[in-house]
């Protein structure tokens, strides 16, 4: 296998100064499950976690029964959350999406529901609270609905339309394996450069990397294999889950919410004092 892919990746995490965290969703679980264990195979060999966004109406009790042991194995290299309800396009007109501006909230809601419970019956307490839409796309309807249910975070594109979220994380994917992959003359050289560029300083955020199991075959496998293996090796990168992510978030969160409730504390003190 060609190595020169790598390259640019290579160098961009030498220059940088600051370890980088990543993260790999892959999408529609649910759908062409022999691929998917092979893609789960890539991860646990190369010991680099992965979160799964499952489709609520597709998978089958028999799928979630294996993927819910592989996380019971090793819960820390495996994230669980859900992918739409039924992944079906309900757009007449424009790209395809499942969540978007021609559904009311209350028909978004009603999926989103029962999608949820669905996946909380198949997998209990293995299930993050995160959500992705199909084809990375939604709605502020969708997002006001995220909120009423409890959901914690949102995974979309990086530079995907802004939404009011309120207390809903975003967590966004920068890269797209497959469509850069499917539409490049030279697909691997130009993936390596697509992820070269999202490392290069002053880039800090979490880069999320999207994979789309379904369309993947042995030569993306191994070309994922050498790049699970530097991101491991190398100093500069610690690949994380996407649930890690927004724990961390949290904690910043309230870190900053005590430092301000110090400072008014000082502030109240000090006007009194001055009073």
């Amino acid at each position: 296998m060609p190595a020169d892919w790598l390259v640019p990746v290579r160098a961009a995490l030498d220059a940088r100064e600051r370890r980088l965290e990543i993260f790999f969703r892959d999408d529609d679980a649910g759908w062409d499950d022999g691929r998917l264990f092979d893609l789960l195979d890539c991860f646990q060999a190369c010991q680099v976690p992965i979160d799964l966004a499952v489709i609520p109406q597709a998978i089958s009790e028999n799928l979630a029964e294996a993927v819910l042991g592989h996380w019971r194995r090793n819960s820390f290299m495996l994230g669980l959350h859900q992918h739409g309800y039924s992944h079906h396009n309900h757009e007449s007109q424009g790209r395809k999406c499942e969540f978007g501006i021609s559904r009311s909230e209350e028909r978004q809601f009603k999926d989103l529901v029962a999608g949820k419970q669905q996946l909380e019956r198949l997998f209990g307490s293995a299930l993050d609270s995160i959500f992705t839409p199909p084809w990375n796309r939604c709605s502020q309807a969708t997002a006001d609905s995220l909120i009423k249910l409890g959901f914690q975070a949102l995974s979309r594109n990086r530079g995907a339309a802004p939404l009011h979220t309120g207390r809903l994380l975003e967590i966004p994917v920068a890269i797209d394996w497959c469509g850069i992959r499917i539409k490049s003359a030279q697909p691997w050289i130009a993936l390596g450069q697509a992820i070269a560029d999202s490392l290069h300083p002053p880039h800090s955020v979490p880069l999320g990397i999207m994979l789309h199991h379904a369309v993947m075959d042995g030569d993306d496998l191994e070309h994922l294999q050498a790049l699970l293996q530097l991101f491991r090796e190398h100093p500069n990168t610690r690949c994380r889950l996407m649930r890690e992510l927004l724990d961390d978030a949290k904690a910043q969160d309230a870190r900053l919410s005590a430092c301000s409730l110090e400072s008014h504390a000082v502030l109240a003190a000090m006007r009194s004092y001055l009073n």
